[in-house]
Parts: structure tokens; C-alpha cells; sequence
């Protein structure tokens, strides 16, 4: 795309409530205090035109980030120097991050990451950000600039790259994965075609790029609000294979999302990336942890996608409810409303027209997950010594035994009633 060197602005956005709180007009304040001007950009302008929720405010201003530092410092706003090395500073004001940066050009770029030299031209600093859909600025009294007609690919879910789309990957790697999560979000089919090539052409370079920003887009990507339609695309593409080789439950992720996002009306119930992940993945425990362990995935992520990936081999909505009171007793409410969900998609993968009866069956079990209250075992090891019971493997057995027998009958027997049982045991 062309850039249109014009200094007018070209759009407007009304009043905004990220705009005007007290926060944003402090750091908009302090950075103009010595007369620079200074612009709100990218996915904050993008939102506010579409009148999406505005989450991230960014900021740029042709100021050094040691004179941002100087004048937020002034101003008595906490200033961390989050990437100073590449131009970018980050304000807290009223218990909200801005982050501003240094209007920028590159200098060198190796496709993961770039040397940067500063600017002034507002054109130039827009010409180096990945999709015209982000180039986009705007003043702090509403004034949009547009010098990449992104309002106009915004309206028409155009998502394409500035530039020449091969040069612009080339620079990044991450732009690939970048692509497809802004298509997800903002596309309509068909995707460019000169963008999809790049992608495809630069995808086998995928591996180059950390564990950590890969998992980052990703899952992204899998909470965008249609995630199949975008992964199948990826699949096509030929990009998944060198990143996620195991995915292949497309059609099980479409109705886990449908799931999650339209059918289930249930607090406990939300868009959840461990869960859609799990759902996307044809593999067993031990692949699962492989993927945690490619795409970095913290010790809590991980543990839940291998659990996620191995449900009880008599899970299912056939159990009876005190059966299902034992899994939850074991396993937690949580992992089981991760089996309900994930098995639920599967079958509606499978077969989506399903009989009333048994789409209210799964519910009744998501129900049962909610209501769960957690009951503590009544008899402790020290039970198990002061009967005598001496340190070691004996003892975890006989306690194991007495909790066994307790959940067969319900969880109904108190402390008398396990300790007698124990006392039997023991004999």
C-alpha cells in the first residue's frame, strides 16, 4: 500500500471514555508539557473506530524515551523503562500501563528482531508497523490520521501488509502468526492472497522464533471469537505443521468454542485457550507434553493441558451421580468441567444435531460441576500413629484404604465411623 503524504486528518473519533479518564489525560499531560506533539496509535484508534472495547493505550511522540522518563518523572507518573532499548517506555497513572514509544524507522531487521534509529516523521514511523489496520493515529482531541487508507480496509475487513507482504515477514517472523490473528479478529474471506503467500512461503522459519511468542499469538488466536475458521485457514497454509504438527481436532475446537462463547449461559463457563488448545490437539498425554514444553507453557498450563487430554477412562454422561461425586472428589471440579466440555464438543463434532435430552444431560453435569463443594477426608496419618500404624508404606495404605471405602458409601461416614474402620483394618 501506498502511503499518502498528506498532514490533514482524515477521520475522527467522538468522545471516549479511555480518552478522558483522569489517568490518560495525566500522561497526555505530562508528555506534552514542553509542547510535543503526541498520538494515541494502533489497536487503541483501530477499536475506537469500530467501537470495540478499547483494552491497551498506546502512545507515540518523537520525544527520546530519556526525555519521555524526564517528563513523566516530572509529572510525579511511575516510569518503567519496559523496552527502552527499543524506544519504548511505560507509564502507570491511575493503575493503568500506557506504553509509549519513540517514533521509530529500522535500521536492520533479522526476521526476529530489529535495530532501530528515531524519528520525527509520523509517515515514516507508521510505514514500519505491520498492517495498515494499525497504522492509524489520532490526537488526543479525536483527529485520526490515515496516510495508509486503513479506515477504509477496516470497513471492508481488509488485512493487509504494509508494504510488499514477503519484505514485511521477512523482517519478522512473528507477522506470520500476527496475520492470522488480526484476520481473526478483523478479516472477512477471502484473506489476501499476496499475504497468505508470504505467510506460506516463510512459514518453515516458524521454529526460529521463541517458545514464548509463539504461544503468545497462539493463543490469541484460538480465543478470537470463530478460532476453527482461522486454524483451518492455517492449516492450509501449511503453517501449523512446523509449530503445532498434533493439531488436527478443527472440528472439535469449532464446537467447543460454539460452546463456550454462544450455547452454555453459565459464570463457570468462558473462552479459555488451555481448553481450546486441548480440544485442537490429536495426541496423547506424552505428546501434550510436548507441545507444553515447545510452545513454553507455564507448570500450571501444563499440568492442566496433559490432565485435559486424559479424562478417566469411564468418564462419561452416562455415570451415575455418585460415581460422578467420586471424580469430582479427585480430580477437582475444574478438570471435570474441562471433560464435560471438551467430550460434549467432541460428540457435536461428530453428530451436530443432537437430541434434547442429552444436550441436557451435559448440562445437568456442568450443573453438578458448579454446585460441588469439596469435602475433606475425616482421618489424618496421625490417626493412623497413635493406632500404632509405624511410618512408611503401610500407613499410606491403610489410608488409602479407609478413604476408598469412605467414597464407596458417599462420602456420608464421619470421623467415628472412618477411625472404626480404620481400627478394623488394622486389625
Amino acid at each position: 500500500m501506498t502511503a499518502t503524504a498528506t498532514p490533514a486528518p482524515t477521520g475522527k473519533i467522538g468522545p471516549q471514555p479511555w480518552i478522558t479518564a483522569a489517568g490518560t489525560r495525566a500522561v497526555i499531560d505530562a508528555l506534552t508539557a514542553k509542547g510535543t506533539e503526541v498520538r494515541f496509535v494502533g489497536g487503541c484508534v483501530r477499536d475506537a473506530l469500530i467501537k470495540r472495547p478499547v483494552k491497551d493505550i498506546d502512545i507515540a511522540t518523537p520525544d527520546t524515551p530519556e526525555k519521555v522518563m524526564a517528563l513523566l518523572q516530572a509529572a510525579a507518573i511511575k516510569a518503567l523503562p519496559t523496552g527502552i532499548e527499543h524506544g519504548t517506555v511505560t507509564a502507570i497513572a491511575d493503575g493503568r500501563p500506557f506504553e509509549i514509544t519513540t517514533l521509530r524507522i529500522d535500521v536492520e531487521t533479522d526476521g526476529r528482531r530489529a535495530r532501530v534509529a528515531y524519528t520525527d516523521d509520523w509517515i515514516a514511523d507508521a510505514a514500519r508497523r505491520d498492517f495498515t489496520i494499525n497504522t492509524l493515529s489520532a490526537t488526543p482531541s479525536g483527529d485520526v490520521y490515515d496516510p495508509f487508507h486503513a479506515i477504509d480496509d477496516l470497513a471492508h475487513g481488509r488485512v493487509f501488509f504494509v508494504g510488499v507482504a514477503r519484505q514485511r515477514v521477512e523482517e519478522d517472523l512473528l507477522r506470520i502468526l500476527r496475520f492470522f490473528r488480526i484476520y481473526a479478529d478483523h478479516g472477512r474471506p477471502p484473506a489476501d492472497a499476496e499475504a497468505l503467500a508470504a505467510c506460506r512461503a516463510l512459514a518453515h522459519r516458524l521454529p526460529e522464533l521463541s517458545g514464548e511468542r509463539i504461544r503468545r499469538e497462539m493463543f490469541r488466536i484460538l480465543l478470537a471469537p470463530n478460532p476453527a475458521d482461522t486454524v483451518h485457514l492455517m492449516q492450509g497454509e501449511r503453517i501449523l505443521e512446523h509449530i503445532l504438527p498434533e493439531a488436527g481436532g478443527v472440528g472439535r475446537l469449532r464446537m467447543l468454542s460454539w460452546l463456550e462463547s454462544t450455547a452454555i449461559k453459565v459464570a463457570s463457563v468462558v473462552p479459555d485457550a488451555v481448553r481450546r488448545l486441548a480440544a485442537l490437539l490429536e495426541t496423547d498425554r506424552a505428546g501434550a507434553a510436548g507441545v507444553a514444553q515447545r510452545l513454553r507453557l507455564s507448570n500450571a498450563e501444563k499440568n492442566r493441558l496433559a490432565r485435559a487430554m486424559d479424562s478417566p477412562g469411564d468418564f462419561g454422561l452416562e455415570m451415575s451421580g455418585k460415581a460422578r461425586r467420586r471424580l469430582f472428589h479427585r480430580h477437582g471440579a475444574d478438570a471435570v468441567r474441562d471433560w464435560i466440555l471438551l467430550a460434549w464438543a467432541a460428540e457435536r463434532a461428530l453428530a451436530p444435531r443432537q437430541k434434547t435430552e442429552r444436550c441436557d444431560g451435559w448440562r445437568d453435569f456442568l450443573a453438578a460441576a458448579d454446585s460441588w463443594r469439596a469435602v475433606d477426608f475425616p482421618v489424618r496419618g496421625l490417626d493412623a500413629l497413635a493406632l500404632g500404624v509405624a511410618q512408611g508404606p503401610a500407613l499410606g495404605g491403610f489410608l488409602k484404604s479407609v478413604e476408598d471405602w469412605w467414597e464407596a458409601e458417599d462420602f456420608l461416614p464421619g470421623r467415628d465411623q472412618c477411625l472404626a474402620r480404620l481400627r478394623e483394618l488394622i486389625g
